[in-house]
């Protein structure tokens, strides 16, 4: 029996039904810090109503907007955002608490930065281990004051902004799509043109969004010189200060990082047919979609019911059905561009035959938890053949799996891969702390009952 710290699931005979992921957590919480930024009246419609989001949207009230949530009755919620604009931001009361959401810091910081008030940004637990310093020394060299927790690299996070800002070329040391958006978001408001220079191109919503907005920016090849005398080559974004933020209505299309565990199901499992409807399949995004077709999944990708690009972002619905999964090598670029995605993937690996190698994950241990350590823990505990050895991981796959009991470590990626896990092997497996899926899909233990029926 269930109890509120675990949850059990039994091997699933078959998998059919339609499935529509939450609106993307990424793009919900652009949506709602550029509503903010904009003067008059915006719309966000279908975004994820998961915790991280609700986080934003209150982060968001707190620095002067005025937000109104109403469900959409699709399992997500649609926001109403009025807010003064870019100069109306008023300092916070009170801390901002960021709760468990890593993009609500980062990306908050940026705005910040660019203010001229203090406000101090914090979390749970789990936010305070994760790292900061990659945001610190971006905004630090454009003018801000800001100071963490041991030597500045963990939240609590103070900010002291200043305004105007200076602008920077910089080259991140880390591919990460939330320094990015940290420092084009503070970008906006500096005196001259902000750079980013990335060896590997990450998710670029922040861009398209700022597009549709009416802010130019620029994405274009570009070679440099790295810190160690070294040639670089990879993709340079600029923004120019002091652009005009316009309001916007908006559709959130559904997240793939959702989706992804959906597709492992359908393609795993030896009777499965599920459709996933709404999907964003923006080309930075959707690295998972063509690396389970490498590994032999069957995806079809087919039109929406919506319009097929909303503010930018193209949608389709993806049917998988039960295929023959192989093991490949996934190179660091690849896994940063499914960082999220890694657990379930690894998911797949152990259901696929021969073997997968997946390089240079690191970023997966300053996750909500130490992904890393939590998959190998838990998929090891369901019989899958796992050997990590520093930030790499090798799966020996086609090894049946049999029930077991899991730990999600309190982190929603881990707690819904190995809940799919629990469809497909044998007997029963139980999740600790299941309810951490909340933190980005409501309703995902209750789909995976009506997929089952």
């Amino acid at each position: 029996m269930d109890d509120p710290a675990t949850r059990s699931i039994s091997h699933a005979a078959r998998l059919r039904g339609d499935v529509r992921p939450p609106g993307d957590k990424s793009i919900s919480h652009r949506a709602l810090l550029l509503a903010l930024l904009a003067v008059g009246e915006s719309r966000v419609l279908g975004a994820g109503d998961g915790e991280d989001v609700r986080t934003t949207a209150q982060v968001v009230a707190q620095l002067g907007a005025t937000v109104e949530r109403v469900p959409d009755g699709r399992g997500g919620a649609d926001y109403l955002v009025r807010s003064p604009g870019l100069a109306g931001i008023r300092e916070p009361d009170g801390v901002l608490d960021c709760r468990n959401s890593g993009t609500t810091l980062r990306l908050a910081a940026g705005i910040l930065a660019g203010r001229p008030s203090f406000a101090v940004l914090d979390g749970d637990g789990s936010l305070r281990a994760r790292p900061v310093r990659r945001i610190v020394e971006p905004l630090r060299a454009m003018g801000a004051v800001l100071h963490g927790r041991h030597g500045d690299t963990l939240p609590p996070l103070a900010v002291v902004g200043r305004a105007p800002l200076d602008p920077i070329d910089y080259a991140t040391p880390v591919p990460s799509a939330q320094v990015k958006s940290a420092i084009l978001l503070a970008g906006l408001q500096a005196v001259g043109t902000t750079a980013v220079r990335e060896t590997i191109a990450t998710r670029d919503h922040t861009e398209v969004m700022l597009r549709a907005r009416g802010v130019a920016i620029r994405s274009t090849r570009a070679e440099w010189t790295s810190s160690d005398g070294r040639p670089a080559v990879g993709w340079r974004v600029e923004v120019d200060g002091g652009a005009e933020v316009r309001p916007a209505v908006e559709r959130v299309p559904g997240d793939v990082s959702g989706a992804a565990f959906w597709l492992v199901a359908g393609a795993a499992h030896p009777d499965a047919e599920l459709r996933i409807v709404g999907v964003g399949t923006n080309p930075t995004r959707r690295a998972i979609i063509d690396i389970l077709r490498r590994m032999g999944a069957t995806i079809d990708e087919e039109t929406s019911e919506t319009p097929a690009v909303q503010a930018g972002e193209p949608i389709a619905d993806l049917v998988v059905r039960s295929s023959t999964l192989r093991g490949i090598d996934l190179a660091p670029a690849e896994v940063a561009s499914t960082i999220d995605e890694i657990p379930a993937l690894c998911l797949a690996a152990a259901l696929a035959d021969g073997r997968t190698r997946i390089r240079g994950a690191s970023e997966l241990r300053h996750k909500e938890s130490d992904r890393i350590a939590g998959i190998a823990a838990g998929l090891g505990a369901l019989g899958a053949r796992l050997t990590v050895e520093g930030d790499d991981i090798e799966i020996e796959g086609g090894r049946p799996l049999t029930g077991a009991a899991t730990d999600s470590l309190n982190d929603h990626r881990l707690a819904m891969t190995f809940a799919i896990a629990g469809l497909i092997a044998r007997g029963e497996t139980t999740v600790r702390q299941p309810g951490s899926a909340s933190i980005s899909y409501p309703g995902f233990f209750e789909t995976i009952e009506r997929v089952r029926a």
